[in-house]
């Protein structure tokens, strides 16, 4: 095995040692605070060691292609990770109950989605996508002292399941058709002649990968499980698990000149346009922030598919810097609901009335969530204002006027429901009791993180140059 190699598996190998050694403490004695110590401690080496691969990229072997796509999608997928474990510390102490076992299931999730975005073989595709889904159920009926907690853990389970078995039948056909796992000889002998079974089986695929980004039509099972899970879950939900699906999915798609066919980019542009749209307007009549978040990044997933149906040129590099916006902003308001939902025992406080007048208590942390949505919304000085940028530069290259207009029209509806959640904040406090974060909350470790973030998210929408370097440098 030569050293390259070794360096490229360092990362992944570096969060399951976590994980095990997680499991051996908690086997042996239970102390929280040790295990998120020990889950911090690994996956800040494991950071440490996806930027030491940068150096050998790219090194394949036969399951894995370890790229500057592998290696962004890595990094993000660790990142977000790293600021659910410190999150979860504090909400997870008001939990009644074992706490330790989830930051197991945390590192194997991780673990799973690091192989996912790797993926360049059928077998590590399904491995890493089952890797990263079963520690979520878990993860989201957490909370099983609560019916909404488990009741999305099954829904999740019973969807997922559902779609793995579209995803295998998929993959079967695949094969049958084409006598290739690999996804990139795969697609080239599609590319020959698709036949009845390899359209068959590419349909299949879209239905089972659709529904781990939640796009429409496989989209209803999202607000519930967004609002059901606990939030440290559902954060992870929807940046790491997301990032992973999509980073394979532009893997196959980057080379596969079956992209050139005219039915692929069409159906594509369909799903696109209905996620922008469907996404917005649902998000439109909801009072829960959670739910809110997660008809966004249905909303915000139909955008970043222009980046499939183009599949050339700018694809690439986009895609790295509308993953780093999405993430950051994304990290930044479940992080507030984290923070606010931590300093009392029950559900999480992610109905709006529990925001309004926040300003007048918690002004600093307002100004956080303030700044996750304006970046959420695209508003100049941000951000996500750099990313929807990109992806209009990227769709008027490309001629698809379809979905410059999709995504234009999405965000003028979507800015309706994030200045909403904005205006609510600064509104006449209410006389009835609420739920606030701690007084000492920006000393604390997640209260750290999350204004980190939000600095990230102003520095980045002003002075974007090192972002868009990155994925310029990485995302090829």
């Amino acid at each position: 095995m030569s050293f390259d190699l070794v360096i490229a598996y360092s990362p992944m190998v570096l969060v399951a040692a976590t994980a095990v050694t997680a499991m051996l403490g908690i086997a042996w004695r239970r102390e929280h605070t040790v295990t998120v110590a020990v889950s911090v401690l690994g996956l800040i080496l494991a950071l440490i060691a996806q930027v030491v691969a940068w150096g050998v990229i790219p090194v394949r072997t036969a399951l894995l292609d370890f790229d500057g796509l592998a290696l962004l999608a890595g990094l993000l997928i660790l990142a977000s990770t790293l600021a659910c474990a410190i999150l979860s510390h504090r909400y997870l102490e008001a939990f009644q109950g074992a706490r330790e076992e989830f930051y197991v299931l945390l590192l194997c999730a991780a673990v799973g989605g690091l192989a996912l975005a790797a993926s360049r073989h059928l077998a590590g595709l399904f491995i890493g996508l089952e890797l990263l889904s079963m520690p979520l159920y878990g993860m989201l009926a957490y909370a099983f002292n609560q019916e909404r907690s488990l009741e999305a853990g099954i829904k999740y389970l019973i969807l997922s399941a559902a779609a793995s078995a579209f995803l295998l039948f998929g993959m079967a056909l695949l094969y049958a058709q084409t006598g290739e796992m690999q996804l990139s000889l795969l697609m080239a002998s599609l590319n020959e002649g698709p036949g009845l079974w390899g359209l068959a089986g590419i349909g299949l695929m879209i239905v089972g990968l659709g529904f781990k980004l939640s796009v429409v039509p496989f989209h209803l099972w999202t607000p519930d499980v967004y609002e059901g899970g606990p939030g440290p879950a559902t954060t992870f939900l929807a940046t790491a698990s997301k990032v992973a699906v999509f980073a394979l999915l532009l893997r196959m798609m980057l080379s596969a000149p079956l992209a050139q066919a005219d039915w692929l980019p069409t159906l594509l542009t369909v799903l696109a346009l209905a996620s922008m749209l469907v996404g917005n307007l649902l998000a439109l009549t909801q009072s829960n922030l959670k739910r809110i978040l997660g008809y966004s990044s249905i909303a915000h997933f139909g955008y970043l598919m222009i980046v499939l149906v183009v599949a050339e040129g700018l694809a690439a590099e986009t895609t790295g810097v509308y993953l780093v916006t999405y993430v950051l902003s994304t990290l930044a308001a479940f992080g507030v609901v984290i923070l606010i939902s931590g300093s009392t025992r029950g559900q999480d406080a992610a109905a709006l009335y529990y925001y309004r007048g926040l300003f007048w208590r918690r002004p600093y942390l307002t100004a956080v969530l303030t700044v996750a949505m304006l970046s959420l919304a695209g508003i100049p000085a941000t951000v996500g204002f750099i990313g929807k940028f990109y992806l209009i530069a990227l769709g008027v290259e490309a001629q698809r006027w379809w979905l410059v207009g999709g995504l234009i029209l999405g965000s003028a509806i979507g800015l309706y429901y994030y200045l909403r959640v904005t205006i609510t904040l600064y509104l006449v406090a209410p006389g009835a009791s609420r739920r606030d974060a701690p007084d000492d909350w920006g000393m604390r470790a997640g209260g750290l993180v999350v204004v980190i973030v939000a600095g990230l998210v102003i520095l980045l929408g002003v002075y974007p140059a090192p972002m868009i370097g990155l994925a310029r440098l990485l995302a090829f």
